[in-house]
């Protein structure tokens, strides 16, 4: 396998990663960007991620899709990154070229057939005569000075039905000046030996072509098959961001890049502590969410359940791989819960800062199983707390009491909250009006620390309520809210049968926090 690798990192030591999110990614069921967040999107892509090239859109699909466009051009012509961008285009008389030119794009990846059923069962034309078309459309794309990449649409059929056709079109097509040739999976049909036998017989046959390789996750196989396109001399990959795209979507970008550079050492200018944030940027636009253990930018990627794992990364990383957080901008985390064991604690007790005896350690311990086994989530937020009620003492010491509220409702007019707290030994009160019960609530505190403090109050940043694991709608529920103080943020649960008062919960949980913080920072 290493002769292997030295063998493709000598033939190509960088491989071209082109995003298809804005175009094959806008193809998921439910999934249509706005012209200003494709922007975004593009933005990122081409300066904080820094892939080598994006497809943005197809033409002439929607007034919308060419404003779209053209943002995105204008904008990267600024950059001087025009070619970078890319624009799905048809074989069409011309069409789809003039309305890339009116978006100001200078690139068209050119939609052809890859199959022989494709041309004459789709188009109804004979190889011959859709190459001639073919050839007209290319011919008149360089006398508007565009760059021509050419898709073989459905090219994995092609080659497994129809050899002769695909090898027809590249004999025909390779020397009018066509930059890339583009091979899609189309119906993502292919596995890792097809895919190398029948890239091998392309390359082998055209050594001085530009292969991409297209892939689709029907079978959950594109990322090997991406590898396996690598393995067989592609310069090019098409990857979007989480993996989106039609049916079951396409090679994600973030698994493609930490393949290509820890499995096989391949160069690419990917930027992947920029991959995390671009990932929660195009997972709030699609509203597609990103499962829990998806690869590099999951939220349980980088969490150890095992004790066994944390008391063994407190042995020399026993139980990590490359795939460290620091290298995405994250942190390792070790969760709480029935499976912690004594070494999860002792790892979360040292990022909060506090210091334990094992006989201390071991009650904590014990309380944590305790909660893990009636399916309560433990948070390193609620540590502190777990460690005051285990050990009887006022670690962390209660800074803000709730003295006592009122909060009522009436049809037609807006909730109205009454709050009473006692903040470092001092009684406040203060009433607001809310858009609802736990807004009305949340205004009476900013009111107190506005007009009795003369402090600003953190910024709630994001709020979820859920029914607790294992739990009932007619039981508990969860809020967990995000707060943002500058750069300090908190995220605090509350757990209750009503939803306000788990919210109230959460809330001065994060005061107290806020407040010792405040106290420390003003010694």
């Amino acid at each position: 396998m290493s002769e292997l690798n030295n063998q493709i990192v000598n033939q190509h030591p960088a491989i071209e990663i082109m995003d298809c999110t804005l175009r094959d990614g806008e193809q998921t069921s439910g999934v249509s960007f706005l012209p200003h967040e494709k922007l975004m999107i593009a933005r990122r892509l081409l300066t904080d991620v820094n892939v080598d090239r994006i497809e943005v859109a197809s033409a002439r699909v929607s007034e919308g899709e060419k404003d779209a466009v053209k943002m995105i051009c204008r904008y990267a012509a600024s950059k001087g990154m025009l070619e970078r961008v890319e624009v799905l285009g048809f074989v069409d008389q011309h069409k789809s070229i003039d309305w890339i030119k009116e978006c100001g794009g200078k690139v068209i990846n050119l939609l052809a057939k890859g199959s022989l059923k494709h041309c004459t069962q789709q188009l109804k034309k004979s190889p011959e005569q859709h190459i001639a078309d073919i050839k007209k459309e290319v011919e008149y794309a360089h006398s508007q000075g565009f760059t021509v990449n050419l898709y073989l649409e459905d090219w994995s059929s092609g080659m497994r039905d129809s050899i002769d056709f695909v090898y027809q079109m590249m004999d025909e097509l390779h020397t009018i000046g066509i930059k890339r040739f583009l091979l899609p999976d189309t119906l993502g049909i292919l596995n890792p030996l097809q895919c190398l036998e029948y890239l091998r017989k392309m390359t082998k046959r055209y050594p001085s072509e530009h292969f991409d390789f297209h892939a689709h996750n029907d079978y959950d196989l594109a990322v090997s098959n991406s590898l396996a396109a690598v393995f067989s001399g592609c310069k090019g990959l098409h990857v979007t961001v989480n993996g989106l795209g039609e049916r079951c979507g396409n090679a994600p970008l973030a698994s493609v890049q930490v393949i290509l550079k820890d499995m096989y050492h391949t160069q690419t200018n990917i930027h992947e502590d920029q991959l995390l944030d671009l990932s929660h940027l195009v997972e709030g636009y699609s509203g597609i969410a990103v499962a829990p253990n998806t690869p590099v930018v999951g939220d349980n990627v980088f969490t150890q359940v095992a004790g066994v794992h944390a008391d063994g990364d407190n042995k020399d990383n026993l139980y990590c791989n490359d795939l460290v957080p620091e290298r995405f901008g994250r942190h390792r985390d070790y969760a709480l819960g029935k499976n912690s064991g004594k070494a999860n604690i002792i790892k979360n007790l040292e990022d909060l800062g506090l210091e334990l005896t094992p006989e201390q350690t071991k009650a904590v311990t014990m309380r944590v199983t305790e909660l893990g086994d009636k399916k309560e989530l433990v948070t390193q937020d609620d540590l502190p707390y777990i460690v005051s009620d285990v050990l009887k003492h006022n670690t962390p010491e209660d800074r803000v009491k709730l003295v006592s509220y009122m909060v009522s409702t009436s049809y037609g007019l807006k909730p109205i909250a009454s709050v009473k707290v006692n903040i470092n030994g001092v009684e406040y009160a203060a009433d607001s009006t809310g858009d609802g019960q736990y807004d009305a609530f949340v205004k009476s505190l900013r009111k107190i620390y506005k007009v009795n403090l003369n402090r600003e109050f953190p910024r709630l940043e994001n709020y979820q309520v859920t029914i607790p694991p294992g739990g009932r709608t007619d039981a508990l529920v969860q809020t967990i809210i995000t707060w943002r103080d500058g750069d300090k943020i908190w995220r605090t649960r509350g757990l209750d049968a009503d939803q306000t008062e788990a919210a109230i919960k959460a809330t001065f949980k994060m005061l107290n926090m806020f407040e010792s913080e405040d106290n420390n920072e003003k010694k």
